[in-house]
């Protein structure tokens, strides 16, 4: 029997505010428990709400890079649903009237062939967050903290419109780099400022009809996300073919296991009771202030892709890589500025190289790299002037990497390479006594070159650079043996 697995996302994303959507409390993590909640987060008597306008700027500007209909006017409504952490008894949310409608988003879904896909969007609210329970600071007991009531969030809601975990997971990177490139949010996933819910179900290959589905909460990291929706795909298909029915319900992914269990059967959005907050007047933005928002955003990764293969040069596959943080963008145009003989696809090389290893190994972001842009451009710099050959240059790059000579400020690259003695040797003249040397203590293998044998080249090669610990210029190397061994 053959399976349609369709997923829709429902993401969190905790705008980047310096306080709260309805109060004045900071939004700062990791603050001791309940010393950052006003009256209006612990829901004391006549109290009353007051909307963060940069929360609302931060929701137009997601709206307006992903294409959305921003709307003139929206409205709040009261979520009505009864747990500890939420001392109103309501959510104040967006139901009827979001403030961003629709909107698209490209992503490349890294598969056996990767393929590009455009995943339509829904709509993105804006909404406050609950507390936290604490479970497990007392024994039998929990603990309540209200710091996270009311920090401000957009929840940002696909159409099921995606088909495998695979694609789940490069929309959920997608929309995560979007959203800390245009400083909508930090983007933190251990901190919980981005965090999904994915909505899984399955149906039978034909069938029209979507299957029940089952959503998955709270998923703070992309390894989860693609582990929690694999395992839901195959413990439904289990239940089907076991001639069993899905039940409507919200899970929990465990980690550890690898599997997810029901937290509650799921509830509808009549089941919350919505209805417009009469303490909060309607939304209204203006198409001057949508304009403002606009004018202020950075430019988006798709028209910089462009960019940069118009002014650099670069593959769109170049461009691209260029682009995947605004961090990346960032450090290639820093680069690029610093050289003096600008070299792009050199500069896109070793980020996509060297530099990209040395971050993968040692968990870098690369905003902590320890080569920084300047540096690399530096580094680049003497393999252009033919001071380094690129294995030596990698040499150098590793040391900079481990802070050698890092005292010595914009020399540190030049001090490197003398100390280590790591000059590359360009004189002809010692280039030529090597390959004669090499020749001659190799006649053989110059014997079967010249009878035709062309792989007894680089084996020859090889000899010279060993004789001259690498030192000697690759392309003088190639040109003086060649030349010895047809005279």
């Amino acid at each position: 029997m053959s399976w349609e697995v369709i997923i829709g996302l429902e993401t969190h994303a905790q705008l980047s505010t310096q306080s709260k959507i309805f109060s004045g409390s900071s939004t700062t993590y990791g603050a001791e428990a309940n010393t950052q909640a006003a009256a209006i987060d612990l829901a004391l008597p006549g109290v009353l709400p007051v909307l963060n306008r940069t929360a609302v700027e931060k929701a137009i500007a997601f709206g307006l890079a992903i294409g959305a209909d921003v709307a003139p006017v929206s409205v709040f409504d009261r979520k009505n649903y009864f747990y500890p952490d939420l001392p109103k008894g309501y959510q104040i949310s967006q139901l009827h009237l979001p403030v961003v409608s629709g909107g698209t988003l490209s992503i490349m879904v890294d598969d056996k062939t990767p393929y590009r896909k455009t995943v339509q969007l829904t709509r993105a609210h804006l909404e406050e967050d609950a507390g936290k329970s604490n479970h497990e600071l007392f024994d039998n007991e929990s603990g309540i903290d209200l710091n996270r009531a009311g920090t401000p969030l957009l929840e940002i809601v696909t159409e099921p419109v995606m088909y495998s975990a695979k694609e789940a997971v490069a929309y959920a990177k997608a929309l995560h780099a979007l959203v800390v490139w245009l400083g909508v949010c930090d983007g933190n996933m251990q901190e919980g400022s981005f965090r999904c819910d994915a909505n899984v179900s399955v149906r039978r290959v034909g069938e029209t009809k979507l299957g029940t589905r089952r959503e998955i909460k709270n998923l703070n990291s992309f390894k989860f996300l693609e582990d929690a929706i694999n395992y839901e795909i195959s413990e439904q298909i289990r239940i089907l073919e076991d001639g069993g029915s899905i039940v409507q319900a919200t899970v929990l992914f465990d980690p550890n296991s690898g599997q997810t269990r029901v937290m509650r059967t799921k509830e509808d959005a009549h089941d919350y009771r919505y209805f417009p907050d009469p303490d909060l007047l309607p939304l209204v933005i203006s198409d001057e202030w949508r304009e403002r928002v606009r004018a202020a955003m950075p430019e988006l990764p798709a028209a910089l892709q462009q960019r940069l293969v118009s002014q650099y040069g670069l593959s769109e596959y170049d461009a691209e890589q260029m682009t995947q943080s605004k961090a990346h963008a960032e450090y290639f145009e820093s680069a690029v500025a610093a050289m003096s003989q600008p070299d792009a696809k050199l500069v896109a090389n070793w980020m996509m190289g060297d530099l990209a290893a040395a971050l993968n190994r040692d968990e870098f972001e690369l905003t902590h790299s320890p080569v920084s842009a300047s540096r690399l451009a530096q580094l680049i710099a003497r393999v252009q002037d033919s001071t380094l050959s690129n294995k030596l240059a990698k040499e150098v790059f590793a040391a900079i990497w481990m802070g050698e000579q890092a005292d010595a400020n914009d020399g540190q690259v030049d001090a490197i390479i003398e100390a280590r003695g790591l000059k590359q040797v360009s004189d002809s003249g010692a280039i030529e006594a090597i390959v004669l040397e090499v020749m001659m203590a190799n006649a053989t293998i110059v014997d079967e070159y010249r009878a035709g044998k062309e792989k007894s080249f680089g084996f020859l090669v090889g000899q010279i650079m060993k004789a001259s610990k690498g030192k000697a210029n690759p392309a003088q190397v190639n040109e003086i043996l060649l030349s010895k061994l047809k005279g």
